[in-house]
């Protein structure tokens, strides 16, 4: 079973003084620390150009950190990963900065081309990422082709609505190249809202109709941000999540991970619960199907990010100086 987190912002965090320190008050590197409490995969995530600073004005009064996140860094920080004996999973957003239900924009670069001209350059994009690693002798043993792509990538030319046979053709693109360079790498089919069915069930249904490529399909599963979209949703359910598992198995019959989840970081406590639950529900499925779950970001507090991002597992302890919270020890218990 997969117990992973996704590190985007570490090495940004690390290039601004913070750092990390254990029960006993000592300083520690935060990889030791993850690996101490029960997780054996690191997801990295990587952007076409991102800015140079590495924020992202992503509204006139929100301004997110992205992390270093451009192709150089992630093969840097995906070395350090390896070194320290952890899985790797690459997630690829074809985008500037973050790709999500919301946000599908095309890279700047790419603004010109038509669908002809986008498909050469996801396959060029999504080579050089793998090349890239390649070449310092990494292998990924997961890539995300797109991120939360339930509206499509690369808005309009992929939109599911306006356009889903081409999403499908990018996203299979995609997963070629990624499997010419390494065959052996697990692709994942990342949509958000789980276990929201009526948000899932229409991308997959056109995803498999239009014959689309994948090895494993990947959700997150937020219930704090569903007390917005969806408040009948805004509580973790257990029995709940493993009836959308169940049902996503039997329908699609492809393995299934949670690649991304979080609580708050001020419930450290609920959040190890819901961890236990999510893990739980996975170990159930059929023909161990249920292949493990990343927490988004565990590495901060909501104190020292721009857009105060409330779903870390940490807390500050002294300026710049960051613990981890019970969250994530649902991994070692496990």
């Amino acid at each position: 079973m997969i117990k992973g987190v996704d590190l985007g912002w570490l090495t940004q965090l690390e290039s601004q003084g913070v750092t990390w320190q254990d029960e006993q008050g000592v300083a520690r590197e935060p990889l030791e620390l993850i690996k101490e409490m029960g997780a054996n995969a690191i997801r990295l995530r990587v952007f076409v150009n991102p800015p140079e600073d590495a924020f992202w004005q992503k509204k006139e009064n929100e301004r997110c950190m992205l992390g270093f996140c451009d192709v150089q860094s992630v093969v840097q920080m995906a070395k350090r990963v390896k070194d320290a004996g952890f899985f790797l999973m690459v997630d690829i957003h074809y985008s500037d900065h973050f790709a999500d239900p919301e946000y599908q924009d095309i890279p700047q670069a790419w603004l010109a081309e038509d669908f002809e001209g986008m498909k050469r350059r996801v396959r060029e994009h999504t080579q050089e990422v793998m090349t890239e690693l390649r070449k310092q002798g990494i292998e990924p043993e997961w890539v995300q082709v797109g991120n939360e792509i339930n509206n499509g990538i690369l808005l309009p030319v992929g939109s599911f609505k306006e356009h889903p046979a081409q999403l499908v053709e990018l996203l299979n693109i995609g997963y070629d190249a990624v499997k010419q360079v390494f065959p052996g790498a697990k692709v994942i089919t990342h949509l958000s809202g789980l276990p929201i069915m009526d948000w899932l069930r229409p991308f997959l249904l056109n995803f498999f109709e239009q014959g689309g490529k994948t090895d494993i399909l990947g959700f997150s599963y937020y219930p704090y941000w569903y007390q917005m979209f969806a408040p009948e949703h805004g509580q973790h359910d257990r029995e709940v999540l493993q009836k959308a598992l169940e049902e996503i198995r039997e329908s699609y019959h492809k393995p299934v991970m949670i690649v991304e989840t979080g609580g708050s970081d001020g419930e450290g406590e609920q959040t190890r619960d819901m961890l236990r639950d999510i893990l739980w529900g996975l170990e159930r499925l059929p023909k161990q199907a249920g292949q493990g779950v990343f927490y988004w970001e565990p590495e901060v507090s909501s104190s020292i990010v721009p857009d105060h991002y409330p779903l870390g597992a940490c807390k500050v302890v002294e300026e710049s100086r960051l613990q981890f919270n019970e969250a994530l020890l649902a991994y070692k218990e496990a």
